[in-house]
């Protein structure tokens, strides 16, 4: 059976990678507590330009990818002969610790609830046939989008649009489906636009009692995952990925990394309770940039990012070979092969083939 490094989909890594890099900017504004208001009722304009373009837009898209991650882990579980179920509430299990440790440091943290919303939705949601999943993440990101105003109440559905996709075959065949991408992207992106436009038009006390916030940050999702999936599709596709899928493959240690990092420099940027969005911007490019040198560095020695490797331990219930962990170079590769063909060629012929 093909191991899990070698089925990784380069363009669903580097589209976590994005997806982590736009959170960054909300997540900084949030760990760090500033100010959206310039006065009663009244936002900062930088704070609500950044908003339409980040805020509700990159989250969607983390939590689908996470929902995928989920099936592809329940195919291969099913590949190996193990119980598929039993190996993915582990990970969820492993995932729930996680983010119970990083819930005392970052209280809007994700993992948490990612790993509830696994263990009561997707679990008992795996068995259902894929037209049924489709019809149930729809209806649940759709509709809570436009009767509850999202937030996290929009992951059960893209868990299972995700767990959808998985069954469609969708990840297995990205490649195959440029135009088909392309279609949606020309349909998204216009519906971006204009539902931004909206959500920008809302005064800032209505926006807790507004949809526009939710709608608009779905399209926005979708268009800009379509849009990256394009962009990866040209010569320029190439460089972008190698820049974001290694840090799209230790998705789990980045995030919990940049929090640590968001305290870090928000605590010497004087980021609480000010109104500096351009620190913000300067300060997530910063963490971007760092995390990005810092899982390239790292994947030429491991093929696991230190909190996915122990993940991985749970998961599968025993320690993770060393073998499996890290990578070889290319030297020691060569002289395996040197010794397998000397053994080979010693080896006694018996007339059997």
């Amino acid at each position: 059976m093909q191991s899990e490094v070698h089925a990784r989909i380069p363009e669903l890594d580097a589209a976590r990678g994005f997806a982590l890099c736009g959170l960054l900017v909300v997540e900084t504004w949030q760990i760090t507590d500033m100010s959206a208001t310039i006065a009663p009722g009244v936002m900062d304009p930088t704070r609500h330009l950044l908003s339409v373009v980040f805020e509700g837009r990159f989250f969607p898209i983390f939590a689908f990818l996470f929902g995928i991650g989920f099936g592809l882990l329940l195919d291969q579980a099913a590949e190996r002969g193990a119980r598929p179920r039993l190996v993915l509430a582990r990970r969820l299990a492993a995932l729930a610790v996680l983010g119970l440790i990083h819930h005392q440091f970052q209280p809007d943290e994700v993992l948490l609830p990612y790993a509830v919303v696994g263990l009561v939705i997707v679990l008992p949601s795996a068995g259902l046939p894929r037209w049924t999943l489709l019809t149930l993440g729809l209806l649940g990101t759709a509709g809570v989008a436009a009767l509850l105003g999202g937030g996290l109440g929009l992951v059960p559905g893209l868990f299972l649009l995700g767990l959808a996709a998985v069954r469609f075959r969708l990840p297995q065949t990205l490649r195959e489906r440029t135009w088909q991408i392309a279609l949606v992207f020309v349909v998204a992106a216009p519906l971006a636009v204009l539902t931004a436009a909206w959500e920008y038009r809302v005064p800032y006390l209505d926006l807790l009692g507004s949809s526009a916030p939710a709608v608009a940050g779905l399209t926005g999702a979708l268009a800009y995952l379509t849009g990256l999936l394009l962009l990866l599709r040209t010569p320029a596709g190439r460089p972008v990925t190698e820049m974001l899928a290694p840090m799209g493959r230790m998705t789990l240690t980045n995030y919990v990394c940049a929090t640590g990092l968001i305290l870090f420099a928000g605590e010497r940027l004087h980021l609480s309770g000010s109104t500096d969005y351009g620190a913000v911007l300067l300060s997530a490019a910063g963490i971007a940039v760092a995390l990005m040198a810092a899982s390239l560095l790292w994947s030429y020695r491991f093929q696991h990012g230190p909190l996915e490797w122990v993940c991985d331990m749970g998961r599968w219930c025993g320690v993770v070979r060393g073998r499996d962990v890290s990578r070889p170079s290319g030297r020691d590769s060569r002289l395996r092969r040197m010794r397998f063909d000397r053994s080979a060629a010693r080896r006694p012929r018996t007339g059997r083939s």
